[in-house]
């Protein structure tokens, strides 16, 4: 493959990696099967990989997606036989859909956001168990591969490839709506929706395979949601505890890739390169969402760890005993592995590596963390501060084989010695 070819074929991914959220979520509406929308949007998707090479990227390469998804769709649905009132409804929509977007361009200028939220509120409907709503959100609206969704919930590949299968197959039986819902009702499904959203952004933010550490595109999209869902629900802390912590965490982006792609860890920060824009707007939904409860939830602790690290003007400044109180609190409120993992770095930043190490050593039989690089990361960490050199040098090592991102695995064999 040329070199031209080569820079064409990733800018090509980087438009699927944009588009195929709205794509799907566009589908969807007037579809209302989920499933058969995903499949349009990749049928769109392996077109242009076979005609853009050729042809040259187009102009607007998203209403050209679209305009082909359109027709995908038109002439799969035509070919389909009305046998029954569901089929007639669906042919209903399809000619809705003829009439709606005769200029797919002008289309395409909507906000797109009233989309992703039906569909992110449709994938997490309760009708479906709570690891196949996460899974299947993620696959839609993070356009995560399954082994990148897999190692975010740390199960096997065929777990996830079974719940989102499954998860698709309840929706589209049951003939659920595909809407944003009200009241009580989009209560209830708020829990899983801001769970979506936080790790779509988790996997932006340290993307779990591929070359590069940070995932911008997920990032922004996740925060677009939150903020779209803040909007619908101004009145739930959580909502605006969750956009404060992508907020302050989308700040730290300018100084947190050094100028060859490389991780820049967050102690080593220039945190003069932070956006305090993003800081300060963080801060206000931070009081915003204090204001609305006198008992923080698991998104506003959060929340209020990354507001001690926004507040410090140096790594030396951080308040490392308040955050290691709050991950205590979030380990009450959410208990998991990886609280534990990160309340071992604060209470060893607090208190000493070896308190910090005693944490990690009582993970260690964790069947979760099996194929986890995280828990040998941080256990490498304390036991280089602790002097302990050749085994953190070992745990170095363990990491790196397990962490399927590039970026991240040379600078743990850079921390292991080569």
């Amino acid at each position: 493959m040329t070199a031209n070819a080569t820079i064409e074929a990733v800018t090509i991914v980087a438009v699927w990696r944009i588009e195929q959220p709205k794509l799907t979520a566009r589908l969807a509406r007037y579809l209302r099967d989920i499933g058969l929308a995903e499949e349009i949007a990749q049928d769109a998707f392996l077109l242009a990989l076979e005609r853009w090479p050729r042809d040259g990227i187009p102009r607007n390469p998203a209403a050209w997606l679209t305009e082909v998804a359109r027709n995908r769709a038109l002439d799969r649905l035509r070919r389909t036989t009305m046998i029954d009132g569901k089929h007639r409804e669906l042919a209903v929509d399809l000619a809705e859909l003829e009439r709606e977007m005769p200029d797919i361009e002008a289309a395409l200028d909507e906000d797109i956001n009233d989309d992703l939220l039906r569909l992110i509120f449709t994938a997490c409907h309760p009708l479906l168990p709570a690891e196949q709503r996460a899974a299947l959100a993620l696959r839609l609206l993070g356009g995560l591969s399954t082994p990148q969704i897999a190692r975010a919930f740390l199960v096997s590949d065929a777990t996830i490839a079974q719940r989102i299968v499954r998860a698709k197959r309840t929706l589209r039986d049951a003939a659920i709506p595909f809407e944003t819902p009200r009241g009580e009702v989009r209560r209830e499904r708020l829990a899983a929706v801001l769970e979506v959203v936080y790790l779509v952004f988790n996997e932006g933010y340290v993307a779990t395979t591929g070359p590069d550490w940070l995932r911008a595109d997920l990032c922004g999209e996740a925060l677009r949601l939150g903020r779209s869902l803040a909007a619908l629900m101004p009145d739930e802390p959580e909502v605006h505890g969750l956009v404060a912590l992508m907020e302050f965490s989308a700040s730290r982006f300018p100084a947190r890739i050094g100028k060859a792609g490389e991780p820049i860890l967050l102690l080593d920060q220039d945190r003069g390169r932070w956006n305090w824009s993003l800081i300060r707007r963080g801060l206000d939904g931070l009081n915003r969402a204090l204001a609305l409860t006198p008992t923080p939830g698991p998104y506003l602790l959060q929340a209020m760890i990354a507001a001690c690290h926004a507040r410090a003007a140096t790594a030396a400044d951080t308040d490392w005993i308040a955050i290691s109180a709050y991950y205590q609190a979030l380990a009450l409120a959410a208990p998991s592995p990886i609280v534990e993992i990160n309340r071992a770095v604060a209470v060893g930043m607090a208190f000493g590596p070896a308190q910090g190490l005693a944490i990690v050593e009582a993970l260690k039989d964790e069947p979760r963390l099996k194929d986890s690089h995280l828990l040998l990361t941080v256990r490498g960490d304390l036991l280089e501060k602790l002097g302990h050199k050749a085994q953190a040098r070992a745990a170095f090592r363990q990491a790196a084989e397990l962490t399927g991102n590039e970026r991240e695995r040379a600078l743990l064999l850079a921390r292991a010695g080569g």
